[in-house]
């Protein structure tokens, strides 16, 4: 009897590791989430310090499905910046820039960059508004996700990254789940919604 493929989506805290045990002073989604069967996994990761939509899954073939590179899938960010981006530093954002990956060179691919006001709850802590009290939110919209490559883009055409959430990938929509939220969802949903042909039954 084939085994039932299950699939969560989850809002990842801050300062919550994208992996179930806890790691030193850090604690992983199994400290948030403890009902989760122990065979089911994230797809993918988000930083420590991001927030956001993560896929929680026992299908293994989604992982190479979502993660290789040669399978591109818009992942959207609302992210709040140091500063106020010119035209010129948006531009440069969607056109694609230089960054360093792994120690070496990486020329971004084009993303859509937008000035945008989100409807998101505080962060637990806050931004530090004292020491940065100019801040400005980007909706980008990507096709590869390299190490931490939001916050590399954003500090190179001189806006720091404050805050970032992933809040959708492909037509999946973090909404509206909270800060610490789970939510289960059938395969049939999850993955029209990713886009992809539904797995074939084994």
């Amino acid at each position: 009897m084939a085994k039932r493929k299950l699939y969560f989506i989850i809002h990842k805290p801050f300062k919550v590791l994208s992996q179930f045990s806890n790691e030193g002073q850090n604690i992983g989604l199994g400290s948030i989430f403890k009902d989760i069967p122990k065979d089911v996994y994230p797809v993918g990761r988000l930083d420590l310090d991001s927030e956001g939509l993560l896929i929680l899954t026992n299908d293994k073939s989604l992982n190479n499905r979502l993660l290789n590179p040669k399978n591109e899938h818009v992942r959207t960010y609302v992210v709040e910046v140091d500063g106020t981006p010119d035209q010129q530093a948006i531009a440069m954002l969607e056109k694609g820039i230089e960054i360093n990956v792994n120690g070496k060179k990486h020329n971004t691919k084009p993303a859509k960059v937008e000035v945008f006001t989100p409807k998101v709850e505080e962060r637990n802590p806050p931004v530090n508004y004292k020491k940065h009290p100019l801040r400005t939110w980007l909706q980008i919209s990507l096709t590869e996700g390299k190490n931490r490559q939001v916050r590399k883009m954003t500090a190179k055409v001189g806006h720091p990254t404050l805050r970032l959430i992933r809040v959708a990938v492909e037509d999946l929509d973090l909404s509206p789940l909270k800060s610490g939220e789970i939510s289960q969802i059938s395969e049939k949903v999850l993955y029209k919604k990713l886009n992809l042909l539904q797995s074939p039954v084994k």
